[in-house]
């Protein structure tokens, strides 16, 4: 896999999510490549003498039980003309069950973003970036490729991964 971030603005995914480590892996690979970077994690790591460090690495603070206004947050961040690649990971969560976020999904299609997939696999003890996609609004199709790229893919902790499924198409 070519562990080079693609030199156009969009967002990548960091799949599985299944450690902390797969996310500080991302990150790394994305420093390693000079890449301008954002990613949105959960608020409460933005509290206390966290915050400061948080946003200056990039963060985007959502809290989980009211994430409305985080997806309008970042399309006002791509609409002012500022570059940068969202990481994120869709997974929502480090645990095995339980559909994808669509942020991910809603942020590319509003702002005409591509998608890379970004991936940590520790069977084969590698890190990268795969296909950049352009989703084309068809979200079974979409989804299809999506997973296909991930199907071998097991992040740090394998028994924690989940399937890329989001719930709009009957995910759990």
């Amino acid at each position: 896999m070519d562990e080079t971030f693609p030199h156009e603005p969009g967002i990548i995914l960091g799949a599985p999510h299944t450690s902390n480590w797969d996310f500080v892996h991302m990150l790394a690979l994305a420093w390693r490549n000079d890449a301008p970077i954002r990613w949105l994690g959960k608020h409460t790591l933005f509290t206390g003498w966290k915050g400061p460090l948080m946003r200056r690495l990039g963060g985007i603070a959502v809290d989980r039980k009211n994430p409305y206004g985080v997806i309008e947050h970042v399309l006002a961040e791509v609409a002012a003309g500022r570059v940068f690649h969202l990481i994120i990971t869709p997974d929502g969560t480090r645990s095995a069950s339980g559909p994808w976020k669509s942020g991910f999904y809603r942020i590319a299609r509003d702002a005409h973003l591509p998608v890379t997939l970004g991936f940590v696999d520790r069977t084969t003890m590698t890190l990268g970036v795969g296909p950049t996609l352009e989703l084309t609004g068809d979200v079974g199709a979409d989804m299809d490729a999506i997973r296909a790229f991930y199907a071998d893919k097991a992040g740090n902790r394998p028994g924690k991964r989940r399937e890329p499924r989001l719930a709009s198409e009957g995910g759990e």
